[in-house]
This record gives structure tokens, sequence and C-alpha cells, in this order.
């Protein structure tokens, strides 16, 4: 099972704050649909509403109008990799520290939280929840005496290990940063006199913001007064942003770490219709992931693209689904083929990436049964054959059907005449500055190393 992960966004010194973060996390929604939260800040009052399930159904025109009231605010929208789908999961975290008011946002997992835990409870700090998240909390207070919030969050930082990108409203200050690694994506953008940041640009472009940069991978940015201060937090280490981003997580409209999400996809598919060619009658994507790279593979190939099969849009994501059984039902409702198109026909399907498998073997059987005389896969990202520890919740290593079988086995099991993933090499070709990403699901280097820190990692080294 592949998972999302998380949105943010945050606007500072907006006279309607509450509602330009409800737009920014509304267009952020494909990065978790389980639970959503805005904090605001008015000056002297901190104030919150979250709830669990989409951004329309946990906000309403009274909370945008009347309650959350104030000119700076952050949101956020999750899809759970590490604690369970519970309200008090919910972000941002709200919490008081005499006169500081201080809430917080994460994206990201990091991989030395349980040695964290154990360390903060020993000195007698109280966790609320089971989220990793909430370590930023307690080191960030544990860091306070004496030291501004910008010193505390640094601090703070230095002492955790893993992937975040972070929003923290402190008081007057809004305030974001970014692991050294720069595994998630954060940018910065303008509306007007205000700054925004937003994981993504098509949250500014909903507002009319105008995208200004990335945030920088070890970088703190804070605003306050709608000044912009930066800071650098620590030594510089290589960046392993997550290509994740670019193969299937980020909206296609979206610039993420300086790339345009559209462009990469096609260049993907391009690439892949090199690697192994076939002769079939048409290329067809399995919508809406695999859209991009099969216009990309039709393009360069000259083999004609046809949207064969039709996608209900008002199923959601089919891993986004709380349990086995809805996912299996979203399966058959979510996407239909079409009869003429499918009989006698030799198929090219175009897909992202494969996690289990078992999504796809559906699909296939369905287009069998309706007549296809070959059907063949082309998949835009090498096999995933490592689980990550850095945010995307992919199965663990025993679950992921490229970790213990050949291509050859994986295209019989799905009922395919040829299956050929993307290679590591074309996907960093299809990118503009290839070492800059992490690789780690498919090749297995981990750029933080994670030894039974948390479950994730518990759950790989006993497979």
């Amino acid at each position: 099972m592949k998972k999302e992960y998380c949105g943010l966004f945050g606007i500072s010194g907006h006279p309607e704050a509450a509602r330009m973060t409800y737009f920014g996390l509304y267009a952020l929604q494909h990065r978790g649909q389980e639970s959503a939260g805005i904090v605001t800040w008015d000056g002297q009052t901190i104030r919150e509403q979250k709830g669990m399930g989409l951004v329309a159904d946990v906000f309403n025109e009274r909370h945008l109008g009347k309650e959350l009231k104030g000119d700076t605010a952050i949101g956020h929208i999750r899809y759970s990799t590490t604690g369970a789908s519970l309200i008090r999961n919910a972000q941002p975290f709200l919490v008081r520290f005499g006169d500081l008011r201080l809430a917080i946002a994460h994206n990201g997992n990091l991989v030395n939280v349980r040695e964290l835990r154990e360390e903060l409870e020993a000195q007698g700090s109280i966790f609320q929840t089971t989220m990793d998240s909430e370590v930023f909390v307690h080191l960030i207070a544990k860091n306070l005496n004496g030291n501004t919030i910008e010193d505390a969050i640094m601090k703070a930082c230095k002492k955790v290990k893993g992937a975040f990108s972070l929003l923290i409203l402190a008081n007057d200050k809004l305030i974001a940063l970014k692991d050294p690694n720069g595994f998630r994506p954060l940018a910065i953008g303008r509306l007007g006199d205000n700054y925004v940041f937003a994981s993504e640009t098509c949250a500014f472009d909903l507002i009319e913001a105008e995208h200004l940069r990335p945030v920088n991978p070890g970088e703190m940015v804070v605003i306050e007064n709608n000044r912009l201060k930066s800071y650098t937090y620590c030594e510089a280490v290589p960046r392993t942003q997550c290509i994740f981003e670019l193969i299937y997580f980020a909206r296609p409209d979206s610039r993420v770490f300086g790339e345009v999400v559209y462009e990469r996809r096609k260049k993907m598919g391009a690439i892949l219709s090199k690697e192994k060619p076939v002769d079939v009658d048409y290329v067809m994507p399995f919508p809406d992931s695999g859209n991009y790279a099969a216009i990309g593979y039709s393009q360069a190939s000259g083999i004609p693209l046809e949207l064969a099969m039709i996608r209900n849009h008002y199923v959601g994501r089919t891993f986004i689904q709380p349990s086995q059984d809805m996912r299996d039902f979203s399966v058959r409702v979510k996407l239909n083929p079409v009869p003429s198109m499918i009989k006698g026909k030799k198929i090219m399907i175009i897909e992202d990436s494969i996690v289990r498998g078992t999504t796809t073997r559906t699909r296939i059987k369905k287009l069998r049964e309706m007549g296809a005389s070959e059907i063949h896969m082309r998949v835009s990202c090498p096999a995933i054959r490592y689980p990550c520890f850095y945010g995307i919740d992919f199965s663990s290593k025993g679950e992921l059907i490229a970790a213990n079988n050949h291509e050859d086995d994986i295209a019989r099991f799905l009922g395919l005449d040829s299956l050929h993933y993307l290679s590591i090499e074309g996907l960093l070709n299809s990118v503009e500055d290839g070492d800059s990403y992490c690789l780690a699901c498919f090749n297995g280097k981990y750029p933080i190393p994670c030894r039974g820190e948390n479950k994730m990692c518990l759950e790989d080294e006993n497979n």
C-alpha cells in the first residue's frame, strides 16, 4: 500500500488569513484526505479549528468569517505516515508556554523519533499524541530558556534526523524550515505585500500569489511585520529531495524543487518509450496518474494516445481509503474501460508506479475479459524495492511486489504480455539535476540511516 503524506500552507499579514489558508489547503487536498486544521493569530489570541475529513467538510463560513480571526495563519492536511488516524493527531499542534503561543505543522517523517521520545520522557515531557511531529514541540520548549524562539527552533531541528518541512506560528512570527537534505517540498510566495508558504505552487495559483522560490534545505525563514529574514541553521549536506514528488505525488501544474512537474512526467514517458519499444495499436494511461507520462510516450514514439479508460472523478484515490474492503470497492468503480476500444486491440498501458500490484492486476483482468489481444505495460519510474522512512508510507519490504520478484514474474502475476520499468538512469535523465534526489526506494541507498528507530524500520529489518 502507498499512502500520501501531508500538505502545508501559511500566510502572514493578510486580513483574511483563514480564508486564504482554506483555499491553499483546498488546492493541496491531493496530499492527504484524513484530517485538516487551521490556526490563526490576531496579535493577542490564537485560535484553531481541526477535524477529520476533507477541507470542505472541516471548515464552514462561520469558521472562516467569524471564529478564525487574525491576519496570520497556518494550515495542515494529513494522511498519517506515523501515528494513528485520530483527531488528537490532527495538525497544526497548538501549545502555550507562558506568553508564547506556538502552533506547528509538519510534513515528513523522523527516523530517530523513538530515541528522542524516550529521552524527553525521561526528562519529564508528557506526550499527548502518537505523532513524531510532537517531538519538535518538546524540543523547542526545552531550548526556550534564555534563547529567542528562533534559536530554540534551530537547536531543536539540529537534534532530529529525517525529513521535515515545518510551518511554525509563534505569536507574531511565521516561521518556515526545511531539513538539511531537503526531502519535502516547501515554497515561498507573495500575495501583494504578504508572504505565503505552501507545499506546492498550485496553492499559490489558486489565490493568485506570486511564486518566489523554494525554501532551501537547512534554511529557516522568519516573517515578522511583513519582513523576511533567512537563516542557515546547519552545515550543508548533499540534497536528497524526494523524487516521488515528480513521479506521482505533486499536482502536475505545480513547480516542485524548482522543476515543472508536468514537464518532468512527460519526459519520463518519452525516455520510457525508447527503452523497450513494442508494436501496439495505441498508448493508454491509467488515469489520472499515468496521463502525463503517456502523453510523453505517445509523442516520442508516434503511437496514438487513446483515453480508453474512463475515470469516475467522484471516487477518491484507492490507497487513501481506510480499509482494504473500501480500496477493493474503489478499484471496481474508479475506472471503467470503453469496450469498443478494447476488444481485439494491442494496448500499451502507461502507469506511474506499481507498489503491491493488486490494483493493477484487477484492472488488467478486466481488460482481458473485454477481449484485448495483447496488453503491455510501461512504468514511468524504476521498480520500488525498498520502503521509505522519510514520509511516504510504502508497505514494508515484504509487501513490495518488486522487492522479491523478477520483472518477468511480475508481468505474469499481473497478466501482462510484457512489462518494463523506467531505468534509474532514464529517471535521472528526465529531471534537471539528478544528483539532488533521493532514490532509496529504488536502490536501497538511504541518505540517513534508519535502524530500528521506528515501526517502519523494524518491519523492514524483519523481512
